[in-house]
């Protein structure tokens, strides 16, 4: 099954746009933990055990693992998540962005070792440091477009010669000219709630996009569905990281972190409908 496919059926699955981001931080988890061994990868079975029910996929930030020399757990939880959950799109949050023959072997690492269904790449080296990844024909490339962070405003918001901004010209790079195999989605925050509303318009109905910055990092759902959802209030894999993982480190963080995650699908959904509502009345009207 080809990764847009497998998102769009999770999604209709569990009704949810909800993606749980791991970004396992030990000096953070529940202290029934603490001096565990393998703390890293009974706090992720926990998390995704906890919120399975209301998310539509899961994304791993590689640095947490790597920085805790955690890689084999890291493909332990793949593969938990594989066998436990197989409708859960797996994304591998890396950013990677270097040469072709370099480009291969991360390839490799994300589809061949950890069987990631999709991951994130930085587009700054142009088309042939992302072909590899394509050549994994049912996986996913999601590209960086304007990212949650305030410094992307640095270089993602220049104009171009033609007055684009850099965002945008990446956004329909990719969308009209990259994407001949329905494989790329986009990156772009819930800070920038303006910005990712152009890039919705900007890449059309079909290709997906990831959406972090929700939660602690103070992106608004409302805005963020109205925004970045299509026509049919779906194409959106709206990401949380920190108000899941840690909403609690005492002995009932896993029901902690179940209760944030149904409440983010909650409100997700009410915004959902509430754009369906408004696109309805936009309707009528316009034939009145």
């Amino acid at each position: 099954m080809k990764f847009i496919k497998k998102v769009e059926n999770s999604c209709n699955r569990n009704n949810s746009l909800l993606q749980v981001s791991l970004d396992p931080d030990p000096k953070r988890f529940p202290k029934e933990l603490a001096g565990n061994k393998r703390s890293i990868l009974e706090f992720c079975k926990g998390i995704i055990e906890s919120t399975a029910e209301y998310i539509s996929s899961v994304k791993m930030q590689i640095a947490y693992f790597s920085a805790c020399r955690a890689e084999d757990e890291l493909e332990e939880i793949c593969s938990y998540i594989r066998y436990n959950y197989p409708y859960l799109p797996i994304i591998l949050d890396s950013k990677r962005g270097d040469i072709g023959d370099t480009s291969e072997k991360y390839a490799i690492e994300a589809f061949d070792r950890y069987k990631a269904d999709a991951l994130t790449v930085n587009p700054f080296m142009g088309l042939d440091s992302i072909e590899p990844y394509l050549e994994w024909e049912d996986r996913g490339v999601l590209v960086l477009c304007r990212t949650s962070n305030l410094g992307g405003s640095d270089f993602q918001s220049l104009k171009m010669a033609n007055d684009t901004p850099l965002y945008l010209h990446i956004a329909q790079l990719v969308s009209k000219k990259w994407n001949t195999n329905s494989q790329f989605g986009i990156v772009a925050g819930a800070t920038f709630p303006k910005e990712l509303a152009i890039i919705r318009k900007a890449i059309g109905e079909d290709m997906p996009i990831l959406i972090p910055g929700i939660g602690t990092q103070g992106g608004n759902i409302h805005s963020t569905v109205i925004s970045g959802t299509n026509n049919d209030c779906s194409g959106a894999m709206i990401s949380s990281s920190r108000s899941i993982l840690y909403a609690s480190n005492n002995d009932n963080w896993r029901e902690a972190s179940s209760i944030v995650a149904k409440k983010f699908r909650d409100d997700i959904n009410f915004s959902r409908k509430e754009k369906m509502h408004l696109s309805k009345l936009e309707s009528t009207n316009k034939s009145n």
